[in-house]
């Protein structure tokens, strides 16, 4: 069976010293990415721990923030559009040098004065449907009671549970698709 590359990322870039933080938001479908959304906390996040969470069910990925939703990627397979649910997820972190395009298209670089850089993590909580290998992936899917994921609160959000601190969205980056947007942006996502 070929393996197929999915991410659903949360990333925290920091460009300029004394500059805000951004929470940058990224999607892979079948290996392809550029789907990112970025947006400006209204916290310092190294000053305190927050919960980040990513939801993510059969009709919908929802990125929240201090149980804010932030972003909503809908699943719009049936219209062609990739939707990561062939396979079943992990978790992995890093930190990495993403200053070739993620520091104002690598006009700045790391000042590696200021290492060692650290991320910390608390009480973290996997909460998923238990996967045991191709056959099965449709049982996270199905719309039963023990399914909390696929509940009907978990199907759509309002525009006013939408966070209001969005600063990036590559469905407004006509000039980066040359105008050839992703088919999604033209679709409702929340």
């Amino acid at each position: 069976m070929k393996t197929i590359d999915y991410e659903i990322d949360f990333e925290f870039l920091r460009i300029v010293l004394g500059q805000p933080y951004i929470i940058h938001t990224n999607l892979y479908t079948q290996g392809k990415g550029s789907k990112e959304q970025q947006f400006y906390p209204w916290f310092d996040p190294t000053a305190d721990f927050h919960n980040y969470t990513i939801h993510w069910n059969p009709t919908e990925i929802v990125w929240y923030v201090d149980s804010l939703p932030i972003r909503v990627f809908r699943n719009y397979e049936n219209q062609g559009i990739a939707y990561p649910n062939k396979q079943g997820m992990k978790v992995h972190t890093s930190l990495w040098n993403a200053d070739n395009w993620a520091t104002r298209g690598g006009l700045v670089k790391i000042d590696w004065n200021n290492s060692p850089f650290t991320a910390r993590f608390r009480r973290f909580r996997g909460k998923a449907c238990k996967w045991n290998g191709p056959v099965s992936i449709g049982q996270c899917a199905s719309n039963t009671p023990g399914n909390w994921w696929t509940s009907p609160i978990y199907k759509q959000l309002s525009n006013a549970q939408m966070g209001q601190h969005m600063i990036y969205n590559y469905c407004k980056d006509t000039k980066r698709f040359n105008c050839q947007m992703p088919p999604e942006c033209s679709k409702q996502q929340f």
